[in-house]
């Protein structure tokens, strides 16, 4: 099967990304090796509440009602500072979060 089209593709997986300008992003993305990270459907964190515990809270048990997440897009990201595993329930209220007002 070495003719394959989807051999060398890799699957994506629901991932978290910070970046030098304190951005926080969620989203959809298949490689995240290298200086550029492209996420598919991604969201980014303006606000987060303390009771998250810190960022790492939107990667764990996602964005409760005070946070503030931006409407969904395909986007490019660099000078990127970590890359992080999102569990199934945080990805699903990355998902469903409202803009809170």
């Amino acid at each position: 099967m070495v003719n394959h089209p989807n051999r060398n593709k890799k699957a994506e997986r629901y991932v978290l990304v910070t970046t030098e300008h304190r951005g926080v992003f969620a989203g959809y993305a298949s490689d995240t090796d290298g200086d550029i990270v492209k996420l598919r459907q991604a969201r980014n964190c303006i606000y987060w509440s303390a009771a998250l515990k810190g960022f790492l809270g939107l990667a764990t048990v996602g964005p409760d009602k005070d946070c503030k997440i931006g409407p969904a897009a395909d986007i490019e990201l660099r000078k990127i500072t970590a890359v992080a595993a999102v569990t199934p329930e945080a990805q699903a209220m990355w998902e469903a979060a409202p803009w809170a007002g």
